[in-house]
């Protein structure tokens, strides 16, 4: 009888990754938002960019692992909850097609 062939280490991880979408709205631009969202994201192992958008707002969109994910919106909120009035979230499959964690123009 065969035997199913192993996943990668790869495979795995993006099995158990996620990829999230947040829309932070308030007075989240001009405030170094971007840049503290970068920093907290080079500490973790997490992809993806982050972004001012017209009306206002920050996007983020970051793959990981729930754990990791969980991490980075923590220090997010640790660090920028004052300027934050409301966030929009959507979680979905992660596609791995990040390689690293930027800031978007």
């Amino acid at each position: 009888m065969a035997r199913p062939a192993k996943k990668s280490s790869a495979e795995d991880t993006l099995a158990t990754s996620e990829c999230r979408e947040l829309i932070y709205s308030g007075d989240v631009q001009g405030v170094g938002f971007r840049a503290t969202t970068y920093r907290v994201a080079l500490a973790l192992d997490v992809t993806g960019w982050v972004m001012n958008l017209p009306d206002g707002g920050v996007k983020l969109v970051a793959e990981g692992t729930r754990l990791e994910l969980d991490r980075l919106e923590q220090g997010i909120h640790d660090r920028m909850s004052g300027h934050i009035a409301d966030i929009a979230r959507d979680t979905r499959p992660a596609t791995g097609q990040f390689r690293s964690f930027e800031i978007r123009y």
